[in-house]
């Protein structure tokens, strides 16, 4: 298993394994400039398609600025529209389900770090799911491991550490449970 396989596995990844991975890392460090330059939405969607290593079909919409430290771990479905200013830390894997909304200035983080000062240095790795139709608000910040049920909404500002049930609203720090939606 090489290291972009292992970290998508999920777990932890010592910061010796980590050097096997930075000059990718710093690849893709070098196109989001270009990318947040761009002036049209195919454009954005050509740019963003370098990035990630995969085609984004043209029913999907990203708005720039738009960041990732890696961007090869991320999977984004039909219809997804992505707001300005949102950045995704994608070493652990993000999928983003078909007919998903992201607010602006969202924040979907994949890695941790374990608490113990000896490993501190090592990342703890975990995917994103967020399924389909589902609504993340402005500012929300979706954190390592969580999965976002079908059609749910996460409210503006939550901070989400477990998942979300399907047709859930959430909401606040940590987001908790607000009520189903029918």
């Amino acid at each position: 298993m090489d290291i972009f396989q292992k970290m998508l596995a999920g777990g932890i990844i010592s910061s010796d394994e980590m050097c096997q991975a930075w000059d990718a890392v710093f690849r893709a460090q070098r196109l989001p400039p270009a990318l947040n330059a761009s002036t049209t939405i195919d454009e954005i969607r050509e740019r963003l398609s370098e990035i990630i290593d995969s085609q984004i079909d043209g029913s999907t919409t990203v708005f720039v600025p738009f960041y990732t430290n890696f961007g090869k771990h991320i999977k984004l479905g039909k219809n997804v529209f992505i707001n300005h200013a949102c950045s995704f830390l994608d070493l652990g894997g993000i999928t983003i389900e078909d007919d998903v909304q992201i607010g602006p200035r969202v924040n979907l983080v994949t890695e941790n770090h374990p608490i113990d000062l000896a490993t501190r240095k090592h990342l703890d790795l975990k995917p994103i799911v967020v399924k389909r139709n589902a609504w993340i608000g402005a500012g929300a910040t979706i954190l390592p491991g969580v999965t976002v049920g079908e059609n749910s909404i996460v409210a503006a500002g939550a901070v989400v550490n477990k998942d979300v049930p399907d047709n859930s609203l959430v909401g606040g720090i940590p987001a908790k449970f607000i009520k189903a939606i029918e």
